[in-house]
């Protein structure tokens, strides 16, 4: 009986401190000047604040949307690795002044430990030479946060205000998870501080204040009305994850 016991709790204890999956595309800077006319953006699936790489197997679909056309760039991707797992990256260069969303739509990952499929349709932004043009157009996606708070030029302890939508409409109550890409290797003081939670109004709008300088990652949550065959063959819930990583900075002297 203590056996059992002891193995349940380690059950509970393993399934409370369960990780949050994110979506990932990370470019090296959320800006583009003359000077930094290009970059460099990785694609990958992760746990970021505990920096536990998952494998990403090649997305669905990569591209760009500025000044309202979108670009293709699943081509350019080559594999790389982010946290040790397989991942993709490339390179891309800025032309012309614009907000540049970058979208990859995953593949369905088949999650067993939640006996369901994730997809996170995850974006990032950079904003090129200056420009403050439609940094808050949606991008067309199943499941999407539109940036209410402009999402670069922010410092660290700003607010970022986002509203989820699904099929182009306002979800309310969503649960949005959000966590620190964590590359210094910080300590959280207990597992709710890795993954932190709140829920959208009823309009589909949360409000999350970044304390510290780096990438934030916020997820969405909501379920897909259809179902995919799990490896078993039978028919599985599918996690949609409206998923969208920006930067906050700190100050310099």
């Amino acid at each position: 009986m203590r056996t059992i016991i002891l193995t349940l709790c380690a059950l509970l204890f393993i399934t409370s401190t369960a990780f949050a999956h994110f979506g990932m595309v990370i470019p090296d800077s959320n800006v583009a000047t003359q000077k930094t006319r290009s970059t460099n953006l990785a694609l990958s699936f992760s746990h970021p604040f505990e920096g536990a790489g998952m494998t990403l197997v090649k997305p669905e679909q990569f591209f760009v949307i500025t000044d309202g056309k979108k670009t293709d760039l699943l081509s350019t991707l080559s594999e790389t690795k982010v946290m040790g797992e397989a991942a993709w990256k490339t390179n891309f260069r800025f032309k012309r002044p614009g907000v540049y969303q970058f979208v990859m739509v995953p593949t369905p990952y088949w999650e067993p430990e939640e006996n369901c499929f994730i997809i996170h349709y995850t974006k990032t932004y950079v904003a090129a030479f200056g420009s403050e043009e439609e940094w808050d157009a949606p991008a067309g996606l199943p499941t999407e946060i539109i940036p209410l708070t402009r999402p670069y030029g922010l410092y660290a302890g700003s607010s970022f205000t986002g509203q989820v939508l699904k099929d182009g409409k306002p979800v309310a109550g969503a649960e949005v998870e959000y966590e620190l890409y964590n590359k210094e290797g910080l300590k959280a003081p207990t597992e709710h501080h890795v993954t932190m939670v709140t829920k959208t109004d009823s309009n589909g709008v949360f409000t999350v204040t970044c304390p510290k300088a780096g990438w934030w990652g916020f997820a969405a949550l909501t379920t897909a009305d259809y179902k995919l065959p799990a490896p078993d063959g039978k028919e599985k819930d599918v996690e949609l994850g409206a998923v969208t990583w920006i930067h906050v900075d700190d100050f310099q002297k």
